[in-house]
């Protein structure tokens, strides 16, 4: 039989008095500056995944609301996910918003199933060369997925394809926009300079 130990943690630190308020002011700033990273973040990952921008946002308030509200762990992490840009775009472009709705609630229930099972243990069993070789494929694909707006290209349908995608760059890169491509790479300098002067403000607060 099943046994369901549902207790989020934020519950128990109130119950047993555990959230002291040098604790609270630093989740405070915590959560400002990871939310101003973030939402940001979603929004360009909701581009890159064929929805519209708001869709990004409105996900991000929520889902990071539920984990921290529901979540199991005093320092579990939740935001956008750049991993899943390849197969949002995948779902909507063949299947539309209709069918990643479907394909959301499919995942959410199958994660119930897991965790009612217990079979989260099972992730020890997976190789460090598979996570590796998988980081590093969705690396490239989303880093291939930003060369149309990098570049300034207006291209209206990009194939999800990866050689497809990059064909149709090629084909387009004539068009280039020089403004775009500009700020794309002040963008990149400027979070690859942030670091070596102060490793405690993110790149990104500075980006123009």
């Amino acid at each position: 039989m099943i046994s369901i130990d549902f207790r989020p943690k934020l519950f128990s630190l109130i119950r047993n008095k555990e959230i002291t308020k040098e604790i609270l002011f630093n989740d405070i700033i915590a959560g400002i500056v990871v939310g101003i990273v973030a939402l940001p973040l979603s929004i360009a990952f909701a581009i890159a995944s064929g929805v519209s921008p708001e869709k990004g946002l409105i996900t991000a308030i929520f889902a990071g609301f539920l984990i921290s509200f529901l979540g199991g762990s005093r320092v579990q992490i939740g935001g956008p996910t750049g991993a899943f840009i390849v197969i949002v775009y995948g779902i909507v472009q063949n299947y539309g918003i209709e069918g990643l709705t479907i394909s959301t609630f499919i995942a959410g229930f199958l994660l119930i199933g897991l965790g009612l099972l217990r079979l989260g243990s099972i992730l020890k069993f997976i190789s460090h060369s598979l996570v590796v070789g998988f980081t590093t494929g969705i690396a490239i694909i989303i880093f291939t997925s930003q060369l149309k707006d990098f570049f300034g290209l207006k291209i209206q349908d990009l194939p999800p394809e990866f050689f497809h995608k990059i064909l149709v760059i090629l084909e387009n890169f004539h068009a280039i926009n020089y403004y775009s491509f500009g700020i794309g790479v002040l963008t990149i300098a400027i979070l690859l300079l942030t670091p070596r002067i102060s490793k405690k403000i993110p790149g990104s607060f500075l980006l123009p």
